[in-house]
């Protein structure tokens, strides 16, 4: 059954072998860029050789060839937006919410194996499988809410590089300047895209190596107390995907994609240890040496240093509140400029890798979603000038000293998407008739629904926190339509989850079916 390139919907239902079969009853990989009737270049094309021959349970030359979507994903927890989260809880708890940290990370592991057996199975990133899955409507709101997370991220990248440049400048670089010059990552991504994803991917680890030095030169300069690490780390409990490459090819026999799962397990769960450390680094920097400090006290300290910047503190004895700007402010008046500077290098090594990153997934979603065929120019064009246009209106009308509030605002819009990419990544992999052998057992899909649960429900908590203190009768109205509407779709999202995962008494009119579909060593005629 092959899909079809025009990106429409299947029929409801087709005869195959004398087998009525409906939509869900199998995929095929996107069709080859050959078939079209311009040339389409997509980075699909490059393809990395996977040794051969190798007999040993574990090499680590294999492992080096599928090294690379792993640590591309890791870089969402290392977004300006997520290092601002971690210092304000190193500041505020202490070390008393690592374990949270530590937490999240396995969660997002768990998450990140379910996309990577999507994209290793059907040779699809999630954005496609959405497309070719669900009925014209709920794909098109899926691509825009999924847009207005990529927008809400990219405003805190690109804000978080423009607040890197304003201090490496002590001050002379404007916001607004910082962002149009951040707008100039869009051509080293062409740049760096012309010359090979392997490429890309060195780039992008060379950015999280300078985060890792400048990060780990803060926390060697402060030198939390380990005990208390750890303490917050294993013993507080009770105090929160794109795959990239790995989509684009479709594996031949069970055996491939046995091995293709096991080294991008492998290779995610190094790629989130790294970044793991990396936010440690940061929240103990600040539980350390700002964790019970207040206002009064960094006002003073400041003041003994010569830093102009002690009028951001005001004269009372309120608790430190602290942001990415802030923070290298704090970090510079009781450590000395050094620690400033190397900060600023950090929060800029996050951002820039992050926008770019953002430009990369904006790509694939608005390719599988829309099923466009445009050049390369005009994809990495158009997914940057829907994220930078209103960023840079906000960079203009705001300065660099207030913008934790909107910082908030988009943690929520955020956390208002996360199911519209959950919710299907645990729906498809559920699926035999997509998956075949490789669709979640039992005890996936139990402990993926609870994970999912969790996530979504600590995360509406959040956003409600948020509106109430909004204190405004109009804006209380308008979040009680717009929270109808987006529970509905939440709601026909997890009836389509909850048939997937066999809970049959909830069948009646899904378009979602379990039927086993062909073997995968019978599908290997969509390879050639």
């Amino acid at each position: 059954m092959k899909a079809e390139q025009d990106g429409d919907l299947l029929e409801d239902s087709s005869q195959e072998d004398g087998v009525q079969t409906n939509q869900y009853s199998s995929i095929s990989p996107p069709a080859s860029p050959v078939a079209q009737d311009e040339p389409f270049s997509t980075y699909f094309e490059d393809k990395v050789a996977i040794p051969e021959n190798v007999s040993q349970v574990f090499s680590f030359r294999k492992l080096w060839a599928f090294t690379g979507p792993g640590f591309l994903m890791s870089i969402a927890y290392l977004d300006p937006g997520n290092i601002e989260s971690d210092l304000q809880s190193g500041a505020k708890a202490g070390f008393k919410l690592l374990w949270v940290l530590l937490g999240a990370t396995v969660i997002g592991l768990l998450l990140q194996r379910l996309a990577a057996r999507l994209g290793v199975v059907t040779g699809m990133h999630l954005a496609e499988v959405c497309n070719r899955q669900y009925p014209t409507v709920p794909r098109i709101i899926l691509w825009l809410m999924v847009e207005l997370a990529i927008i809400g991220s990219d405003m805190q990248e690109v804000i978080g590089c423009a607040i890197a440049f304003n201090l490496l400048s002590v001050g002379r670089i404007p916001l607004w300047a910082g962002v149009l010059i951040t707008i100039t990552d869009t051509f080293v991504f062409l740049f760096l895209d012309k010359y090979g994803l392997r490429k890309l991917e060195a780039f992008f680890g060379f950015l999280i190596t300078v985060m890792a030095l400048s990060f780990g030169y803060e926390y060697v300069l402060v030198s939390p107390d380990q005990g208390e690490l750890l303490k917050g780390m294993f013993l507080r409990a009770g105090a929160a995907a794109v795959g990239l490459r790995i989509s684009g090819h479709r594996r031949k026999n069970k055996k491939e994609v046995k091995e293709a799962n096991k080294y991008y397990f492998i290779e995610s769960t190094v790629a989130l240890f790294v970044s793991f450390l990396i936010n440690v680094f940061v929240v103990a920097v600040f539980a350390q040496a700002f964790y019970g400090k207040t206002n009064i006290e960094m006002n003073q300290e400041c003041n003994a240093t010569g830093s102009p910047h002690s009028d951001l503190f005001p004269l009372n004895n309120g608790t430190l509140e602290v942001d990415i700007y802030k923070g290298g402010v704090v970090l510079g008046c009781v450590f000395g400029p050094a620690a400033l500077y190397i900060w600023a290098i950090g929060i800029l090594a996050a951002g820039q890798s992050s926008t770019m990153t953002g430009t990369y997934s904006g790509q694939f979603v608005m390719e599988g979603f829309l099923n466009l065929r445009w050049s390369r120019f005009a994809r990495v064009l158009l997914t940057r000038s829907v994220a930078i246009i209103p960023t840079l209106l906000v960079a203009i009308f705001q300065d660099v000293q207030h913008l934790t509030g909107m910082n908030d605002f988009l943690n929520v819009l955020q956390s208002m998407q996360l199911p519209f990419a959950l919710i299907p990544i645990l729906t498809f992999t559920s699926l035999t008739s997509i998956m075949n052998d490789f669709a979640n057992g039992m005890v996936w899909k139990i402990s993926g629904g609870i994970v999912i649960l969790l996530v979504c429900a600590i995360n509406m908590y959040f956003v409600v926190v948020y509106v109430t203190a909004l204190n405004s009768v109009l804006l209380y109205v308008f979040a009680a339509l717009l929270s109808i509407a987006y529970l509905c779709f939440v709601g026909y999202l997890a009836w389509h989850c909850l048939v997937a995962l066999g809970v049959s008494c909830l069948d009646f009119g899904s378009r979602v079916s379990n039927r086993p579909a062909v073997l995968i060593e019978e599908q290997s005629e969509y390879d050639s």
